[in-house]
């Protein structure tokens, strides 16, 4: 073969080459997933889905629970999602019965915790992970003003702590939401408001956001925030001067879950997805941010994660939340929404 013979074939392998490549890239299926995950979660998720299923490209939609929960029910007739994964099982429990949700019995699903997939054949949902309510109180600053450690949720109404204690409003914020779900269904719903309006006596700021709250406390710029354990931990690994607290009442918790979205055009990619949540290599990416999985044996100690957190999750019932949220949301709403901060644009 000549040189120019040889120049030829070599370009028109790059050229193959290059086709080939291009065509790959456009077979990858791409898949548009709402979720509340933390940020820190979204590439390690990413990355470890797309390593295991090269053809399916997650492209993520993101914000708190409660704004994901409202933009898909207004999407409700016009969908744009193909799966909702990271968001609380609350949400998927209304989804499903607005008929939003397409049931699949994952690969391996059988094997997970019974409490995190739905009872139901084929599962409406898969849970991944609990996350629940805890308290982070600055030692510094507590100090400094001369405001205890609290040790319950009765002690967050005394009067040393007005207005030096922020929380999540619970229609912006999923960890907002599973706090006051968990104080009505444990203390009885007429109990449970009468708590909230003595610790709204001392609520400087209902934030938008979970996380806020304990790092807002781990900054000093409060004693206490409400926030939730995964967050409290990382706070205080970080160096932040707070006491983890789950209080001795017990705390509300939910799930995050995933479940397909009806009327996706990508179902064979949800699919695999899904199967990807219920298995174990997933989980223990999971148990990184989260102590309590869904895959039964996947745990570790996360630094300055509470060691008593499973025993502190209270009673939970996922269906009560779920069917009354728009009753409690709107009494929550009446109640309390004065001392929220404002809303970004």
């Amino acid at each position: 073969m000549n040189k120019l013979a040889a120049g030829l074939a070599a370009a028109v392998t790059a050229s193959a080459v290059a086709v080939a490549m291009a065509q790959g890239a456009l077979a990858k299926t791409q898949l548009t997933v709402y979720t509340a995950l933390e940020n820190e979660q979204l590439r390690p998720y990413k990355t470890a889905f797309e390593a295991a299923n090269p053809d399916v490209e997650i492209v993520w939609v993101r914000d708190s629970t409660g704004v994901i929960t409202a933009r898909l029910l207004a999407e409700k007739a016009n969908p744009k999602a193909d799966v909702v994964l990271g968001v609380a099982v609350t949400s998927l429990i209304l989804f499903e019965n607005e008929g939003m949700i397409e049931p699949y019995a994952a690969k391996g699903v059988e094997a997970l915790r019974p409490a995190f997939r739905d009872a139901k054949n084929p599962p409406a949902w898969i849970g991944m992970d609990a996350y629940m309510s805890a308290v982070c109180y600055n030692t510094v600053e507590g100090q400094k003003r001369g405001i205890p450690e609290p040790k319950s949720w009765a002690d967050l109404l005394k009067p040393e702590y007005r207005g030096q204690v922020v929380m999540p409003n619970p229609a912006s914020s999923g960890t907002g939401f599973l706090s006051v779900s968990g104080w009505l269904q444990a203390k009885g719903e007429a109990e449970g408001w009468k708590f909230m309006d003595g610790l709204h006596q001392n609520i400087a700021l209902y934030t938008h956001s979970g996380s806020a709250p304990c790092v807002q406390a781990a900054r000093g710029e409060y004693v206490v925030g409400i926030s939730f354990e995964y967050r409290a931990a990382q706070e205080k690994t970080k160096g932040a001067p707070i006491s983890v607290i789950l209080p001795a009442e017990g705390v509300g918790w939910d799930l995050e879950a995933a479940a397909i979205h009806k009327g996706t055009k990508n179902l064979a990619a949800a699919r695999k997805l899904m199967d990807w949540v219920a298995s174990k290599e997933a989980n223990v990416l999971f148990n990184n941010y989260f102590g309590v999985v869904a895959y039964p044996g996947v745990t570790k100690d996360i630094p300055n994660y509470p060691k008593d957190a499973e025993a502190k999750m209270a009673k939970n019932d996922f269906a009560y939340s779920a069917k009354n949220r728009a009753a409690i949301l709107a009494e929550w709403t009446k109640r309390y929404d004065g001392k929220s901060a404002p809303r970004a644009k």
